[in-house]
C-alpha cells in the first residue's frame, strides 16, 4: 500500500538523535497507528512496549534485537518484527524511509 486514506496525521513530528531519524504519527479510525518517516546514516536503539513491524520503503540498514549476537539486512520493500517490551538497534547505512506499523 503506497497510500493512507481517511486517517489523521499528527503535525508534530517525532525526532529523535538530533534530528537524524524523524517521523510523524498516522491515527486510523479503527484505533491503530502507525509511524511514517525517515533516518539518516548511523546507529539507533529504539525500545518499544508494543509489538512493531517496520517496513522499510527504501534504503538499507541491519537490525539486531538488543542483546543477540546477529545483525540481520533489510532493504527498501522488505520489513521486519519487533516483539512487544524489547528494544532493537539498527545501522543505517543508506538514508532509509519507513513505515512502522504498532501491533495490539
Amino acid at each position: 500500500m503506497s497510500e493512507f486514506e481517511n486517517v489523521t496525521v499528527v503535525k508534530k513530528a517525532n525526532i529523535y538523535f538530533d534530528g537524524k531519524v524523524a517521523s510523524h504519527s498516522v491515527l486510523f479510525a479503527d484505533g491503530s497507528k502507525k509511524t511514517v518517516g525517515v533516518m539518516q546514516i548511523g546507529e539507533y536503539e529504539f525500545s518499544t512496549g508494543a509489538a512493531e513491524v517496520m517496513e522499510i520503503l527504501s534504503g538499507e540498514l541491519e537490525w539486531q534485537i538488543k542483546g543477540e549476537n546477529l545483525w540481520k539486512r533489510v532493504k527498501g520493500g522488505e520489513s521486519f518484527d519487533v516483539p512487544a517490551n524489547s528494544a532493537f538497534l539498527m545501522k543505517v547505512s543508506v538514508v532509509s524511509d519507513y513505515c512502522c506499523s504498532f501491533v495490539s
